[in-house]
């Protein structure tokens, strides 16, 4: 067999396909699940604090360690199995527990994550959420444990997996400060199913709860994108005032641009992030096949009426960015364009007060010459007049004849004189 080079990255994106399993859970069974996420530039965090944290949480149970330089790990933690991940801006933890206590959501089920633990984390928690995973096919039991369980005005609920369990949550925080969601699986429904649609509702809480920083980031844009347009508007109405002075409205313009500009490239990686996360959670909540369970809510009939419209905020408020940028990019083109024909006016006058000066220095120069032409002749007829006076009483003229005689003369070759130099 003819030996060929591979790729070097053949294999390690081959098993990157492979590198995130679901968990394997047999009902009855509990999850914890926290995400945790830097306040302030989470996508540049130093991610070896991150791994940092497992490793504390793994010493304390004494737990074998991930490889290095990994971003996910799967493994057993005591007498329960953890599931950790590490993503642009977060990691997530999970822990399965065998078995259900007596008291739904208790919160002892979340001791996994010792508090002082939890206390050093590199970050604050974006979420939290504990699930109760039950085996019963029986709908009235179900019924009534939502009853007991949840808040109804907000619980959504589905068969879900060609009615292999029925899954509900309010997306409400309870009193312990976590989410809670159920997880009602039939007998016959495996252990890598349940893994399934446990991963899944961890991950519709995880990606929804980031996609709403997106909207808390437009409404604290919100104000101040007011006031620019009301600013951008002014300014945009002022441009056609004969009054006002294009460089001035110019300069306040480009301070209203490099505001804008600065509100976008803060908020372009929030908003492009809130609709990577927005699809996730509609692609993970199609991915539940969901039924609709005796007339109540699904999961994706609350995101609609819940959560898109936060999402449909974000949109807006991005568009609404980029129409302002464009407007100001627009009105700075209009502007300059007033300012060079303006310059292009005070140029030409400039010019044209150039040349009355031109000309106005050529009669000055003219009306020298003459003057030139003048003197000289007068000094030059004085010398001719020294040169000939000897002769007068040869020819019997008198000086003052003679200067009479010469002057003409003396005169036009003078000017002659001049007039060759010039044009030379």
């Amino acid at each position: 067999m003819s030996h060929i080079e591979d790729h070097p990255l053949r294999y390690k994106l081959a098993n990157e396909l492979h590198a995130r399993p679901f968990p394997a859970m047999a009902a009855p069974c509990t999850a914890a699940f926290i995400a945790i996420k830097k306040a302030d530039s989470a996508a540049l965090r130093d991610r070896n604090n991150d791994m940092a944290h497992l490793l504390n949480l793994l010493d304390r149970h004494g737990a074998a360690h991930p490889q290095p330089g990994a971003t996910h790990y799967y493994g057993e933690i005591g007498k329960s199995w953890i599931k950790w991940e590490q993503h642009t801006e977060f990691a997530t933890y999970t822990i399965f527990s065998e078995g259900v206590d007596e008291r739904p959501f208790d919160p002892v089920n979340f001791s996994t994550f010792p508090d002082d633990w939890l206390a050093e984390a590199p970050g604050q928690r974006v979420t939290s959420a504990l699930l109760r995973i039950e085996q019963t096919a029986d709908r009235a039991h179900v019924a009534t444990c939502l009853k007991d369980w949840f808040v109804p005005e907000s619980l959504a609920v589905s068969s879900v997996l060609d009615d292999a369990a029925v899954v509900a949550g309010d997306f409400r925080i309870d009193p312990a400060g976590h989410q809670r969601f159920a997880v009602f699986a039939k007998p016959e429904t495996g252990a890598r199913r349940v893994g399934r649609i446990v991963q899944r509702l961890c991950e519709i809480e995880t990606y929804k709860a980031m996609s709403m920083l997106g909207f808390a980031h437009a409404q604290n844009m919100g104000g101040t994108l007011n006031a620019l347009d009301g600013q951008l508007t002014d300014l945009m109405g002022n441009m056609s005032s004969e009054q006002a002075a294009a460089e001035t409205t110019l300069h306040d313009l480009l301070t209203i641009a490099s505001e804008l500009e600065n509100l976008s490239a803060r908020g372009s990686f929030r908003f492009g992030a809130t609709g990577a996360y927005a699809a996730i959670v509609n692609q993970r909540i199609e991915a539940l096949r969901e039924e609709r369970f005796e007339g109540r809510q699904s999961f994706a009939e609350f995101m609609m009426r819940r959560y898109e419209p936060a999402m449909r905020t974000v949109k807006s408020a991005e568009l609404r960015l980029d129409a302002m940028s464009s407007r100001s990019i627009r009105a700075g083109n209009l502007l300059r364009t007033r300012v060079d024909v303006e310059r292009s006016a005070q140029n030409q006058a400039l010019l044209t007060s150039m040349d009355r000066r031109a000309d106005q220095q050529l009669h000055l120069q003219r009306t020298v010459e003459g003057l030139s032409v003048v003197a000289i002749s007068y000094y030059a007829v004085s010398l001719v007049g020294y040169l000939i006076y000897p002769l007068a009483d040869m020819t019997g003229l008198s000086k003052g004849m003679m200067t009479a005689l010469i002057t003409l003369p003396v005169v036009g070759l003078v000017w002659a004189i001049l007039r060759r130099m010039q044009r030379q």
